[in-house]
């Protein structure tokens, strides 16, 4: 059983976010999924993002930061989205990870202060014409990562659906999400 980490994105903890924490307890897991917009959650990326913004986008990491507190430091950090800048600054920055998945996200290797550390193996999952993935350049800092990890790997799945994961949003796509999933599964039983 591995101990995993999963941040929301920025519609917040949603019934999908839920779900996908759901598939990978069945396979026998433990998975914490904090809930950093206190209960809030969004129809719209755009919406989600004003929260950020409004409540700071740093205090929102700082508080996804402080929920790993009181967890064992030998987790694996995941997150979707902004949910996964969450997820790298923990992996990168707190002693004792055991790996990192990183959906739809990635911040320059060096966004927080410290290197990728080698050893943590990282999978990052993402659409191949995502908008904001490849959009924003994302794709640039997530191939950085995998290349400085032991054991890293770069999923890129066809179309432009950011959230795909999320079983309640529009840009849902099951048979990547089932990839996904059974990637996934592979990457937690190999640790």
């Amino acid at each position: 059983m591995v101990h995993v980490l999963l941040f929301h994105h920025s519609q917040g903890l949603t019934a999908g976010v839920r779900a996908f924490a759901d598939r990978i307890r069945a396979d026998g897991h433990e998975v914490h999924t904090p809930d950093l917009f206190d209960g809030r959650t969004f129809d719209s990326i755009d919406e989600g993002m004003a929260h950020i913004r409004g409540v700071g986008f740093d205090d929102l990491i700082d508080r996804g930061v402080a929920a790993a507190d009181h967890l064992p430091t030998d987790l694996v950090h995941a997150g979707m989205s902004f949910g996964a800048m969450v997820a790298q600054k923990l992996a990168q920055t707190r002693p004792g990870a055991r790996g990192a998945l990183l959906f739809e996200s990635a911040a320059p290797p060096d966004y927080f202060g410290t290197p990728w550390p080698v050893e943590v193996p990282v999978q990052v999952h993402a659409k191949d014409a995502d908008p904001f993935f490849v959009g924003e350049g994302d794709i640039a800092y997530a191939r950085a990562i995998v290349s400085t990890s032991t054991r890293g790997e770069l999923f890129l799945y066809p179309g432009d659906g950011h959230l795909f994961l999320d079983s309640s949003v529009p840009a849902y796509d099951a048979d990547a999400a089932a990839m996904v999933h059974e990637r996934v599964r592979a990457f937690l039983a190999g640790l």
